[in-house]
């Protein structure tokens, strides 16, 4: 799993988080696909950096990839 992306049980009820805050990573893909840019996260949360973003949407694309769909 990504280093940047961390899943405590006492941190955000377990949820897979940015390493070091209690920023969901579900919350950042929701914001970029609702139109929010890269740059306009990094101005609102200064302590997550580019990569821990690029992180995310490598997380939520294995999690995308892991679902099998029966026919």
């Amino acid at each position: 799993m990504n280093n940047r992306i961390s899943i405590d049980p006492n941190i955000c009820h377990g949820q897979a988080c940015i390493q070091g805050t209690r920023i969901p990573v579900h919350q950042i893909v929701h914001m970029l696909a609702n139109g929010d840019t890269i740059e306009a996260l990094l101005e609102s949360y200064p302590i997550v950096k580019r990569e821990d973003i690029l992180a995310c949407l490598d997380y939520a694309a294995e999690l995308a990839e892991e679902l099998v769909t029966p026919i």
